[in-house]
């Protein structure tokens, strides 16, 4: 069965050896370990992940014709299921602690790993995503306050999540080969973290500061609070900075303070 990659969908399939190898590494994976893939392909990636021998892998494909395609080559050993992430549950794992791995569809990929963050009780049922993500929205996710990249993205995906780059990867290592490149980031779920009750409000809140990114913050604050005045003195803010000056954990903490306030 010859399978064309179909752009609709966003497939470019890693075909390099040495750095699919180097990802399966990156799991850390024990023999206990349940073993969650986002869109495996031709399932390069799922061979080098049965080599490890864990308890469990479970792939996710959207693609009908590719799924058939993972059934025939693997008839045992790894369960296939024909669906959109979007729409799989992670929290049936409960405490079950599920190593995740996606070259994630560049066209949705920012929507998946939030979807993901605002999970409750994420450390509780999972160890770490390897995942990849063209180089532009990888240096999104990994920005720091004070530099162009920053903003929402940035804040969300740090709320929950320890995040390192392990390499940019050439778009010649896929096929067919992106105009992009690639980067390889590895997340850790924090221990502890920031109380926000609902993440909603965390992306409702960036969402008006950066929105007006190249204005003060005076602007979006007056906007959510009546009291602007008094919230910008509790927290000590600087109502001369703009939105990419402010830390991730300052909108944290405007988060929360948003929050008492609706109660």
């Amino acid at each position: 069965m010859k399978l064309l990659p179909k752009k609709s969908l966003g497939q470019n399939f890693l075909v390099n050896k040495e750095i699919l190898n180097q990802i399966a590494d990156l799991g850390k994976i024990k023999s206990d370990d349940i073993i969650l893939e986002v869109g495996p392909g031709t399932g390069n990636l799922t061979e080098k992940i049965l080599k490890k021998k864990p308890k469990k892998i479970i792939v996710v494909e959207k693609d009908k014709y590719l799924t058939l395609f993972l059934k025939k080559k693997f008839n045992e050993g790894v369960e296939i299921i024909n669906d959109d992430i979007l729409n799989y549950n992670l929290e049936i794992f409960h405490d079950k602690k599920i190593i995740i791995f996606g070259n994630l569809p560049y066209n949705i990929s920012t929507q998946i790993l939030t979807s993901w963050i605002k999970k409750n009780n994420l450390n509780k049922f999972c160890k770490r995503f390897i995942l990849m993500f063209q180089k532009e929205v990888a240096d999104r996710i990994l920005a720091k306050c004070n530099s162009k990249n920053y903003g929402r993205l940035s804040i969300i995906s740090s709320w929950k999540m320890n995040i390192k780059k392990i390499i940019d990867i050439n778009p010649s290592n896929f096929s067919p080969a992106p105009k992009i490149k690639s980067s390889l980031l590895v997340f850790e779920p924090k221990n502890n973290y920031f109380k926000i009750n609902n993440p909603k409000n965390l992306e409702h809140i960036t969402n008006i500061f950066f929105n007006q990114r190249r204005k003060m913050i005076k602007k979006p604050l007056k906007f959510l609070f009546k009291n602007y005045e008094k919230v910008s003195e509790d927290l000590s803010l600087d109502l001369s900075q703009r939105p990419q000056n402010l830390t991730n954990v300052t909108y944290y903490k405007i988060c929360a303070y948003y929050e008492r306030l609706l109660k």
